[in-house]
């Protein structure tokens, strides 16, 4: 997990780095600014053309706990994480709360109500909202003037109910569900007796997935809702060409991707032996 962490914020760096116009500051072109001025934006970012060089710099201060300083907002980067995550942790786990809630009540539905008018409408509404590119329905947001936190939970919900609804589909026809239904067993107790128990180890898993993606879903939400965490931080930095500060941003997110997903596995690996 270290190596993916460290190797995470570096490559995210190194894409920045690469990318056509780096180096080229927008502070140079205000008039006001003499040629000495000029030249010292040009050498703070001298330490950065040496790629393998900052990296090892950058990886020696980091290891004895000093984030540095942003160059584009001149800032110290822990107070911006300060300030910036908690903000961040509202609109995921508001937005997680929403997708899980709508897709996976909608899925059982779905599968459950056995009729095709509920299928096919649960289904075009997900269609629908898998389609529509976040931007746009931040925007609508926007001109709505509702939350823009709930713009990632309708950016989530298509492929939480997509998944959990194909999910227990394939649960719901195994030979056994078929068995308690033809025994008389009620739709409620086949569903908590013997469906979600065989997909539970696959929702889990599904759940560590699906933080990562509302994570990247609130880099354009908060940049357009004009929320202020982590993804418009991660989005001023990277027109910045903050390099410091991007490195800090993509282990964070490299971290969080990493424990939902091992935590999910955890969670799910004792389920899938007692299946088994």
């Amino acid at each position: 997990m270290l190596i993916v962490l460290v190797l995470g914020g570096f490559l995210g760096a190194t894409l920045v780095r690469l990318a056509p116009g780096y180096g080229i500051d927008e502070e140079e072109l205000d008039t006001r600014l003499s040629e000495q001025s000029v030249q010292a934006l040009r050498q703070s970012h001298a330490t950065e053309e040496n790629l393998p060089r900052f990296y090892f710099g950058y990886l020696s201060k980091l290891l004895h706990g000093d984030l540095g300083v942003s160059q584009s907002l001149h800032r110290p980067v822990r107070q911006l994480l300060a300030e910036r995550f908690p903000e961040t942790l509202k609109s995921v786990g508001l937005g997680l709360a929403l997708a899980w809630l709508a897709g996976l009540s909608l899925a059982i539905a779905s599968v459950m109500s056995r009729l095709w008018i509920i299928d096919l409408a649960t289904g075009l509404l997900a269609s629908i909202l898998l389609c529509v590119p976040a931007a746009v329905l931040a925007l609508l947001f926007v001109i709505a003037q509702a939350p823009g936190r709930l713009v990632i939970g309708l950016i989530v919900f298509p492929k939480i109910f997509y998944y959990a609804r194909n999910l227990l589909a394939a649960s719901a026809s195994l030979p056994h569900v078929v068995t308690a239904r033809a025994k008389g067993l009620g739709g409620w107790r086949v569903l908590l007796w013997h469906i979600l128990p065989v997909a539970g180890p696959q929702l889990l898993a599904l759940a560590g997935v699906s933080i990562s993606l509302a994570f990247a879903a609130a880099i354009p939400v908060e940049v357009l809702c004009d929320i202020p965490g982590i993804g418009q931080l991660a989005w001023q930095a990277a027109l910045g060409r903050d390099l410091g500060l991007l490195v800090i941003l993509t282990m964070l997110v490299t971290l969080v991707t990493l424990v939902a997903n091992s935590g999910a596995e955890l969670v799910a690996q004792p389920l899938r032996s007692g299946d088994a």
